[in-house]
């Protein structure tokens, strides 16, 4: 089994994510924090192997968790599960060594996959030994299933265009660029460039939304097979 530690300030939240941490085979909730503090005391006193971290905490952020555990010592892998979308978190978070980062709000099945995708990650690494380099980007590509593809156009980065993608998959309905840019903390421009490379690669549908006057509003969702 899987030791997981929940780390949410949110009461509330903490309970539903180790619901739902519990509820994909080969995983259990190992313990559950609400600050860095008390998410710290825990790893010193019961190691996991894996901490489920949200980035805003009420004494230290998540990434400063991370770097606290480097400094200690400690390799406990991070999947970063926060409201935190600006890209100068998420890059921050890869830097430090997060292996997923999944926005809020999400659903269980947003959860599951990355949950899998970790499972699978340990079972590629646990022959041990030397790897070909067809095993090692085999191992590589287990964390980005799923995700967007990694061969995106020069100038454009994967990183936001996971976080366009987050934002969609996490949508009620269609979005339209300028929500998609306030959730995904960055500017209508940037959405629209990524959306409209996400949609020429078939990742996102555009719908058409008619108001009484004027042109009709541009809508985005993530397709099924993207």
């Amino acid at each position: 089994m899987i030791d997981v530690l929940v780390v949410d300030d949110d009461v509330r939240v903490a309970e539903i994510n180790a619901a739902y941490v519990a509820k994909v085979p080969g995983f259990q909730v190992a313990a559950v924090a609400h600050s860095a503090a008390e998410a710290l005391a825990r790893i010193a006193g019961t190691p996991v192997d894996l901490i489920l971290l949200d980035h805003y905490l009420p004494d230290e952020n998540g990434l400063a968790v991370v770097r606290e555990l480097r400094r200690l010592g400690h390799q406990t892998d991070v999947i970063m599960v926060t409201a935190a979308r600006d890209v100068a978190t998420v890059q921050a978070a890869m830097r430090h060594g997060a292996l997923q980062y999944l926005v809020k709000p999400f659903n269980f099945a947003g959860l599951r996959a990355k949950l899998e995708a970790y499972a699978t990650l340990r079972r590629a690494l646990d022959g041990g030994g030397e790897a070909e380099q067809a095993e090692v980007d085999r191992i590589f590509g287990v964390l980005s299933a799923g995700s967007v593809a990694p061969e995106l156009p020069k100038g454009h980065s994967t990183t936001t265009a996971e976080l366009v993608r987050q934002v969609l998959l996490a949508a009620d309905g269609p979005l339209s660029a300028q929500e998609i840019a306030e959730r995904a903390g960055i500017s209508r421009q940037t959405a629209q460039r990524y959306l409209k490379l996400l949609e020429r690669t078939n990742r996102v549908r555009l719908s058409l939304k008619y108001g009484e006057t004027g042109r009709p509003e541009h809508r985005y969702s993530w397709t099924t097979s993207g």
